[in-house]
């Protein structure tokens, strides 16, 4: 059996403690050592050479974020972050996740959770995917980006859906600020996320695309040119009125069993049979299968599908499931999916 050492890095003891005794709950863990503040984080993770670095934002001396861009700058591990559920934290998590932090978690899930609870074992399950998978190291994709276009059988694609969870959001950003700002095609994703963390997400790529990129709202009418970021805690799906349009359906969907808020199998599930042969969906990194079952009925109704090759994804696990399941039309590193989904649109 394969064991991990993780660098516990947080200036409460309180916390170190927890993340310690939950992490040596399970024997492929051992906490290879602990830091105070980021300065001391950056010593150990070049002394210590651990394979994962669990690492808190609020430190006195040095923070989280300057740790964080030290680390990915002279000893690149990979590194969780640990967050809290307010505006600020979520802000500063997704500038961790810019600079390379892998996927972060909730420290108030951790607090209130007895060790070996279900958050825990999320918790020792997405570590176990992290450290597992080959860390990547793709050049990023060129702002020269040819986007000639040929036509599918069809002649039509009306929407884009990206589907993805661990790794996604930096993924998101090699593709997402690529769309010109004439481009014809509503685009929806779905991100896996905590509530509260979507809304600023949808608003940092605002600031960077092209296109305008708002969280997806009950009732909004699917609009070309727009990104939608489907909103953590709710799932999103596709209505079709009388009159042709297309509005978003969002809501907490109690009756819908998922292990995802928002989740990709869902949202396909309502795409397909609306969109048929004019959708494309594509699917990034990210941990589990959510998005192989939607993918084989946008197959059925013969829409396309494109995955995240394996060399660049964070964690293949939802690229893979769609691939062995036979729904891929094609698996692409992520410096070429953009290139790819503009020869099909």
């Amino acid at each position: 059996m394969k064991q991990y050492s993780v660098l516990v890095v947080d200036d409460s003891a309180f916390m170190r403690r927890a993340i310690s005794q939950i992490l040596e709950k399970d024997p492929q863990f051992y906490v290879i050592g602990i830091a105070r503040n980021g300065e001391e984080a950056v010593d150990k993770v070049q002394r210590l050479k651990p394979n994962l670095v669990t690492m808190d934002v609020e430190m006195p001396v040095m923070n989280g974020l300057i740790a964080l861009e030290n680390i990915m700058n002279s000893h690149p591990v990979p590194v969780v972050m640990l967050s809290s559920l307010t505006g600020e934290g979520a802000n500063v998590t997704l500038q961790a996740l810019e600079l390379g932090a892998i996927d972060f978690f909730l420290k108030d899930n951790l607090i209130k959770d007895q060790i070996g609870g279900e958050q825990s074992q999320d918790f020792l399950t997405r570590l176990k995917g992290i450290v597992e998978a080959k860390r990547p190291c793709i050049p990023p994709l060129s702002q020269e980006v040819e986007v000639k276009r040929k036509k599918t059988s069809n002649g039509q694609t009306d929407l884009i859906f990206i589907g993805c969870s661990t790794g996604g959001p930096s993924a998101l950003q090699k593709i997402l600020p690529h769309f010109p700002k004439d481009f014809p095609i509503p685009i929806v994703v779905a991100q896996h996320m905590p509530p509260g963390f979507t809304k600023p997400l949808a608003e940092r790529f605002d600031n960077l695309c092209e296109l305008k990129v708002i969280e997806a709202q009950d009732g909004q009418v699917l609009t070309p040119g727009t990104i939608y970021i489907a909103p953590s805690g709710y799932q999103t799906q596709f209505e079709n009125k009388q009159d042709g349009t297309v509005v978003l359906k969002v809501d907490n969907q109690m009756s819908l069993q998922a292990l995802y808020k928002p989740s990709v199998d869902i949202t396909l599930r309502s795409a397909a049979p609306i969109f048929n042969d004019r959708l494309l969906a594509v699917i990034l990194t990210g941990m589990g299968v959510d998005g192989r079952d939607g993918c084989g009925l946008v197959k059925k109704h013969h829409g396309h599908v494109l995955v995240e090759a394996e060399d660049s994804c964070i964690v293949y696990g939802m690229p893979k499931a769609v691939v062995e399941a036979g729904y891929s039309d094609g698996q692409y590193v992520l410096s070429q999916m953009f290139k790819e989904i503009m020869s099909i649109v």
